[in-house]
Parts: structure tokens; sequence; C-alpha cells
């Protein structure tokens, strides 16, 4: 909970009532630690490290992020289009299934509006048979080939995030491999090979995952000229094993001589950024339940996971309910019933204007928002922590109503 600016100052330095509720705040200085980090892994492994838009797409500040890192991963023609345009290095694509229409966009063969260069750098197929129907088309264009392999070894507990989970869709087990029959002159049109079964995973899961590939497929490496690590590193976190890593990758190179790609998210914005939103009433909990402080923002349309995953934000100065004085449910402004992010108290008692300042809250917040019952999308602002004596928050992006009405026709 945060009643003064002066309270927020033990949390984090920018001042949460400069802008209109609610609002996304990057941290640059918090963005450029993580950044420099993974540019250790990349300087001394040898490996390209790329952004994953899939989980953080904020493009304003492809600027910073693009001094540090090789390029981006797309898992969509969109994705691909916004890494080619904003960021302007390196564009690697992969997706369960490509449509005729998603690989004339990607060739830049596209149609009036959608009409561009060629999108992509690499592109990763999911199966033998997309690969057999639309290789020669974007070898043409000069893209490079990869297919997904699916070493089935498991790394993830949650079954929604576990790309090995039995009868995934994601990759090409070994016996599909095999039984395709791969010809020389298929061989020789694919470029690399790409696996990816982690999620918010330390080194040693890495490790573990490159022994069940090698065991499974290192008959196919003599082929190929790089392998793709795939992403769920999350190399920025506190407790993550970076000299691990990079040992690891170093000495895949060594032995292999293969060129290797990781490819993080979270990692990149992983604790460097806010969601800022307003108490706009109090309501009392029927039956003795929690009072509920309803936010103007939404669990459902601006921070999905919550429900998904589910996750649990922290917010700055909360606890969870009980622990502290004064106890609430934390309640979305959608009609959903279900909109409740949750239970949680704090020292003071909430008012009406108080601010709350949840955590974490830069990757897959922004990429996963919805504009659901027409609820306004939190805008999105950068803090520069360097500029001034207390530093500097700037609003980049703020959305309204045409972008509520553009996504409907």
């Amino acid at each position: 909970m945060v009643q003064s600016k002066r309270a927020l100052r033990h949390g984090v330095t920018f001042d949460p009532y400069s802008i209109s509720t609610p609002y996304i705040v990057i941290d640059l200085g918090l963005l450029r630690r993580n950044l420099t980090i993974l540019r250790r892994v990349q300087d001394e492994s040898g490996a390209k490290v790329l952004l994953a838009q899939k989980g953080f797409a904020t493009w304003g500040v492809y600027p910073l992020v693009s001094q540090y890192l090789s390029g981006v991963t797309s898992s969509s023609v969109h994705e691909a289009r916004l890494g080619r345009e904003e960021f302007k290095r390196e564009v690697h694509v992969y997706a369960p299934a490509y449509s005729e229409l998603d690989i004339k966009e990607l060739c830049g063969q596209g149609e009036g509006s959608e009409a561009s260069a060629v999108l992509a750098d690499h592109i990763v197929f999911n199966s033998v048979a997309q690969f057999r129907k639309y290789a020669a088309r974007v070898q043409q264009v000069g893209m490079e080939i990869g297919l997904r392999l699916n070493p089935q070894h498991r790394e993830v507990e949650t079954a929604l995030y576990d790309p090995c989970a039995p009868g995934s869709r994601l990759g090409i087990t070994l016996q599909t491999l095999l039984e395709a029959q791969l010809t020389d002159a298929e061989w020789g049109m694919i470029d690399g090979l790409h696996f990816h079964n982690l999620c918010q995973k330390n080194s040693d899961a890495l490790e573990r995952t490159l022994r069940a590939v090698e065991q499974q497929f290192s008959w196919a490496f003599p082929h190929v000229k790089w392998l793709n690590f795939g992403g769920g590193h999350h190399i920025s976190r506190p407790d993550y094993d970076v000299e691990r890593l990079i040992a690891l990758v170093s000495d895949f190179r060594a032995r292999t001589g293969k060129a290797v790609y990781l490819e993080p998210g979270e990692a990149v914005a992983l604790n460097t950024g806010y969601l800022v939103a307003e108490v706009l009433d109090i309501v009392d909990g029927p039956g003795g339940t929690l009072p509920t402080a309803i936010l103007d923002t939404s669990a459902t349309a601006h921070m999905p996971d919550v429900l998904e995953m589910p996750y649990r934000p922290e917010i700055l100065g909360g606890a969870s309910a009980g622990e502290k004085a004064h106890s609430y449910r934390l309640g979305g402004l959608t009609c959903l019933a279900g909109d409740v992010i949750g239970d949680w108290s704090f020292d003071a008692p909430l008012e009406v204007g108080d601010r709350l300042v949840f955590t974490d809250m830069a990757h897959y917040t922004s990429v996963k928002s919805t504009t659901f019952n027409g609820v306004r999308l939190p805008a999105v602002a950068v803090y520069e922590p360097d500029a001034g004596a207390h530093g500097q928050v700037r609003e980049i992006r703020h959305f309204g109503y045409a972008d509520y009405k553009s996504r409907l026709s």
C-alpha cells in the first residue's frame, strides 16, 4: 500500500502518483542490470542471446535492449515484423504451424499494407510435414531453416507450461524424426536444431535437458551448424548459476563446433517493472468475508497469469492476508465474478485514492493484456533513475478508446 509519496520511498524511488493509473513502469536501471548479465553470458560463452518477444515486447525500450542482445525470437508474423522494424538485428521465428499467408508475409510477399521486406533470418518448423511444404520457399529468400525437437525430457511442474508434457504438440520426437527418413538433400536444407522445454528454470535443468538431447539426437548434429537451446532460462534471477551456464555452453561449443542460441524472455525483464493501480472503492464482504478493494486494474484483462498459472504478484508494503493489521480482497474492474487478484494485508486501512504497486509486472503482463469489457489498457512508462535527483517517470504509450475500437468491427 502507498498512502503518500514518502511512504513509497522505502520500496522504489519513482513517484507512483506522477501519471494517471493504471500504468506499467519499467525501471531502466534495473533493465540495464539484467541486460548486463545477459551480455556477459553472450560474451563469455560465445552464444548469441535473443529476446523472446512472447515474454516481453515493449518495443519502446528496444533501442536500449538491442545494444546488449543479438536479436529477437518471434512466435508469429506480427512478432517477427515488430522485431524487424523496431529491434533491427537478427529475427528468428517459430510457430507450431504456418499458414500460406504466414509464409508469404514472412517472405516479404504480403499484399497491400502487409507487403514488406523478408521478416526473418531463421525459421524453425515444428513438423517434418511443414518443413517439406515450405522449406524451398523460405530458403529461396535467404532464411536459415531449423527443426524443433521434442526430447521428451520434463523439467516443468505445471503442465500448462510444459512443452514436453505427454501428448505435447510442440516439437519432433526421436521416433517421428527417424520415421520421416529425411534424405541427404533434405538434411542439406536444414541449418539448425531447436529445443525448448524449460520455464523459469536454473542452469542445472538445462544441463539435464542437454544431456537428453545429445543422447537422442547427437547423430543429427553433423548435418547442422547451430543449435537453439530455447528459453525458460531465468538467467537474471539472483540465485541463477550463471557460471554453470557459461561453462555448459562453452563446453558444448568446444566439443561440437556448433553455434548456440539462447532465447530468454522473462530473464530480460525479470524484476524490472511495476503495475501501479488506484483504489476506486471499498465494498463490504458478505457473511463476514474480507472487504474488497476494487482497483482500476484487472486480473483477467491486465494480469491473466494470476488466474491462469496461477501466479501471485507481490505488492509493496503488502503481505498475505492476516499477516498485517488490515486485510482485504483485491478485485478487478471487469464484470467477471472471478476477476479477483487475491487477498492481502496492510499496516494501515486502505482508502479510496491509495495507489498500490505490484512488482515484477514487466514481462508477460503487457503482451497478454486485453480490452475485455472495454477496460482501459495500462499505460506504459519508463523510469530513468539517473535523470535528476530523484529520477524521472516518462509515459511512452497511453491507450484509449481508439485502441479498444480498432480491435472490433
